[in-house]
């Protein structure tokens, strides 16, 4: 009788074991908190479309640092993600891309985007995230908004547009110039930029033009172009149409200075231009870094990881990269080892002060690069990318 008694008990303590175990192994309190120990950065690019070359570029250059750095973090117990996100270069995208992104709490960092057109609407939903934005767009009004969510990592178009200007008054010795624009928030901000530059320069503007995103045929524009003759054609915008541009010009027989701001940086320019973008030239915020023992490094290390030679995003994403693990290492510090807030990982961004592959990396309160960098770039043969020049001073 006394065994029949004890077998309901001995029965309820079997199943009570194997409850907690199961509880415990099916996510309990040790799965929850490994979860809440995930850190993800983010990036922000076109990965399809007509631009997915250049996103691709920023998207693994930021890889790349994350999967070289992201060490720092998990030796503090975390561990790291990275998400990259297609924004298709098209502001409402970048937005949903941005509400994904903050409604996500591990995520702490976004390195991108790479249209100022994008960032600029997704960044005031970062903002209401607080959520660190690292721009790789160039549009200075970035930077001129009052959000303290971002650490740009690339030079401003005021910067690059006085580059050029100086460039066509002193090297070029122009006097006139026509200048045209896709209407985009970078494009046109970039061109209006480089036409205040150079008029306060002594440069004459006889032509100002914009375009639309995809045409094919710019006759009116390029005839008008003939019509005037300017000493030197500038032009805001992306490779897609500075390319038809150097073409159509080209053929019609136009011998002005062709000058693109840096958006036209990319291999599929020489696809588009073909032989005529001999002789052009371009803006780059980019680093020239095959000139230093470091940069052909990091350019060799890049090559090795890929399989193809890195662009001028590829670096800018890689120092965004490295700019959101540095700033997420020191938030971690700062609060004692715990997992930091989104606002403790933007406050440190304001007190890093690395060394990385394009120099110093520290910023304003509001931003910006605290040392910007530029150059001249031009096309001596059918090769990318054109050879540096000049430096912009």
């Amino acid at each position: 009788m006394r065994r029949n008694k004890l077998f309901p008990v001995l029965a309820i303590l079997i199943i009570l074991a194997l409850s907690v175990g199961i509880l415990a192994g099916c996510g309990g309190t040790k799965s929850s908190g490994e979860s809440s120990q995930v850190i993800k950065i983010a990036s922000g690019s076109p990965l399809s479309g007509p631009q997915a070359q250049s996103g691709e570029s920023l998207k693994l250059g930021a890889q790349m640092a994350v999967e070289e750095l992201k060490g720092e973090i998990e030796k503090l117990g975390f561990k790291v993600e990275f998400v990259p996100q297609d924004d298709q270069a098209d502001p409402k995208m970048g937005v949903a891309v941005a509400q994904k992104l903050i409604s996500d709490t591990k995520v702490l960092a976004v390195v991108g985007h790479y249209n100022s057109g994008v960032e600029i609407p997704a960044s005031e939903v970062y903002a209401k995230g607080n959520l660190l934005t690292i721009p790789i767009a160039s549009n200075p009004t970035i930077t001129k908004r009052g959000l303290k969510n971002i650490a740009r990592v690339s030079t401003p178009d005021d910067i690059q547009a006085v580059t050029a200007a100086k460039y066509a008054v002193n090297v070029l010795k122009a006097k006139t110039s026509f200048v045209i624009h896709d209407k985009g928030a970078y494009g046109q901000g970039v061109a209006d930029a480089f036409k205040a530059a150079a008029e306060e320069l002594g440069i004459k503007t006889i032509g100002y033009e914009g375009i639309t995103v995809g045409e094919v045929d710019f006759s009116a524009v390029v005839n008008n172009v003939v019509q005037k003759k300017p000493d030197i054609i500038y032009f805001g915008g992306v490779q897609a149409e500075w390319g038809l541009l150097i073409k159509q010009m080209s053929e019609k027989g136009v011998k002005a200075a062709m000058i693109g701001a840096d958006g036209v940086d990319s291999p599929d320019l020489l696809k588009i231009a073909g032989k005529y973008i001999v002789g052009t030239y371009y803006t780059s915020m980019a680093p020239d870094l095959a000139r230093t023992a470091e940069g052909k490094a990091w350019m060799d290390k890049y090559q090795q990881a890929f399989g193809k030679a890195p662009e001028a995003w590829s670096v800018f994403g890689y120092e965004g990269g490295v700019t959101a693990v540095k700033a997420i290492v020191a938030a971690i510090q700062a609060n004692g080892g715990k997992m930091p807030t989104r606002e403790q990982v933007i406050a440190a961004t304001r007190t890093l002060n690395l060394q990385s592959v394009t120099g110093e990396l520290s910023w304003t309160e509001d931003g910006e690069r605290q040392k910007p960098i530029g150059f001249i770039l031009q096309f001596k043969g059918e090769k990318y990318p054109g050879e540096v020049i000049w430096d912009g001073k």
